[in-house]
């Protein structure tokens, strides 16, 4: 049974000299349950544990977003419902990490939809990481489609490292890894999310600088 929507993580271990963050992690397959729920959840436990940060998780699969309409409010129904707790998440957090599996070469259409839903005031200038999910040894082509094309009204700034945990049937398991390249993910993935909170921590500097101009200069080039 899946737990209620959203799953807020807020373990606290020994005493760790870095400042917690909040981060947010989208659940992108459309799905469940789902590998990318699992990787999600590895993920948020992670960074609990290790740094006592607070992961706000948000399963698209088990409580979609409607469609993104331009000409709809996104406070009105049928928006308010889902959107509105997710929105919440994303003016407080620090980083936003977006967890894809490949269908047809594609990111799903919900993680598309998500980023369509963003705005600058949410996410702009906030480090994102983008995590590919493949049953096999994809999920390349969705991390390229993410970086093309996610970030230009909304300013999300995808950080240049990315995690694509392939063969995911057989990683991030609860027991001891029961494949050969599990040690290896598990530590490719720590390093990432350090590195995702490095990044948190000097966008901050760039928001708090006073240069940012979203009211004359709304839309990317």
């Amino acid at each position: 049974m899946m737990s209620n929507y959203p799953l807020i993580f807020n373990s606290k271990p020994p005493e760790n000299p870095e400042k917690p963050m909040h981060i947010v992690i989208i659940c992108g397959s459309q799905q469940t349950p789902s590998q990318s729920r699992k990787v999600g959840n590895w993920l948020a436990q992670r960074l609990t544990t290790t740094w006592t940060d607070e992961v706000s998780l948000f399963d698209l699969g088990e409580r979609p977003v409607p469609l993104w309409n331009p000409g709809e409010s996104k406070g009105a129904a049928p928006y308010s419902t889902t959107w509105g707790p997710i929105a919440d998440a994303l003016q407080t957090a620090d980083a936003v990490i977006c967890i894809t599996p490949e269908w047809c070469g594609m990111a799903t259409p919900a993680i598309k939809n998500f980023l369509l839903m963003c705005s600058a005031d949410l996410v702009g200038h906030k480090p994102a990481l983008a995590v590919g999910v493949s049953a096999s040894r994809g999920g390349t082509w969705p991390i390229a489609e993410l970086r093309g094309s996610g970030f230009k009204n909304n300013r999300l700034c995808w950080i240049p490292e990315h995690l694509i945990i392939r063969n995911v049937g057989d990683q991030l398991e609860s027991t001891e890894g029961i494949s050969k390249p599990d040690p290896y993910i598990r530590k490719r993935i720590d390093y990432t999310l350090a590195l995702l909170r490095s990044y948190a921590q000097a966008l901050k500097n760039v928001r708090d600088s006073g240069i940012i101009d979203h009211e004359n200069y709304p839309n990317g080039m």
